[in-house]
């Protein structure tokens, strides 16, 4: 008997009780994230208006007026040059101030408290910063206006929000500043985890810096370049809480809607106005293909390389 009963429990299967552990957050997936998905991709082929309960199916009508709409192919503009304008430098400085503080030629003093300093910005709330920035550039007397006709390089203050120009590049110098420091954390860690022993091959058979850099640094850490490139694009793609509070914070609002993301297109849609929870829902859809899209081509550039 006791054999028979050691075997039993020797084949006791607990593989089970791991459904257990992840029901809550399959539970939380569902609720939260399938379901929302699901329900705006119905909304997005009604009619759903206002405070109306009852809609009826359109087909892809709201799509033809969204394409049709010359303040949502704005808005796609704007996002995607007010995300391109800040990220290219973002990264590029990034990757160059990762390789600074990793050269072990250079061994620069004092690491700690620079990095703490270029990642400052990322932990401060985007409201601080929106409240920040509209104060520096005030017009008439912002700090920044005041320092320019102090030194004469302007005659009188400039209208940064009144200026379509001033205000994209604004926008995008603040998303830069936000992100660079996380970004570079990011890489210095990337570049810390490659082996040590191909640098010291390197510099033994005389290697520069740069070739180091170009043949061994760069081609070991583009699984992170992949990684930081797509959450960069997803998150440049809904773009919103910067230049909605700059929009309202300046009191300006947007010149020539030259700050309008898609995200803030979709929640004037949504929650302003006549509440077009319909072209709202189809605008979303649309984000989310762009986002799919882009993704998976530089899934795709990244593995041919």
């Amino acid at each position: 008997m006791g054999g028979i009963f050691l075997k039993k429990k020797a084949t006791f299967n607990y593989s089970r009780y791991g459904y257990y552990f992840v029901a809550p957050f399959i539970i939380i997936f569902v609720i939260f994230q399938l379901y929302p998905i699901v329900y705006t991709l119905n909304l997005s082929i009604t009619d759903l208006t206002g405070w109306a309960t009852e809609y009826k199916y359109v087909g892809l009508q709201n799509f033809i007026r969204l394409f049709q709409s010359k303040l949502f192919i704005q808005s796609l503009k704007n996002t995607v040059i007010i995300w391109g304008v800040n990220f290219i430098p973002q990264l590029g400085i990034a990757l160059l101030l990762a390789a600074w503080f990793t050269d072990i030629r250079m061994k620069v003093k004092g690491q700690g408290i620079f990095k703490v300093l270029f990642y400052l910005p990322g932990i401060i709330t985007a409201a601080s910063i929106a409240v920040l920035f509209s104060s520096l550039f005030r017009f008439p007397d912002g700090v920044i206006n005041n320092i320019l006709v102090s030194a004469g390089i302007l005659e009188t203050p400039f209208e940064f929000f009144r200026s379509k120009t001033a205000t994209r590049l604004l926008v995008s110098f603040i998303q830069f500043w936000m992100f660079y420091g996380s970004t570079m954390i990011m890489l210095i860690a990337a570049i810390l985890g490659i082996n040590p022993a191909l640098y010291e091959a390197a510099m033994i058979d005389g290697a520069s810096n740069k070739k180091i850099f170009f043949s061994i640094t760069l081609p070991l850490i583009k699984p992170i370049m992949l990684y930081i490139l797509v959450t960069s694009l997803i998150g440049g793609m809904q773009m919103f809480d910067i230049p909605f509070l700059i929009t309202n914070r300046s009191g300006s609002g947007s010149p020539d809607n030259a700050i309008t993301t898609v995200a803030i297109f979709i929640y004037n849609q949504a929650f302003t106005g006549g509440r077009n929870f319909n072209i709202a829902s189809a605008a979303s859809v649309i984000l989310l293909g762009i986002i799919i899209i882009g993704s998976r081509i530089l899934f795709r550039i990244f593995k041919e390389e």
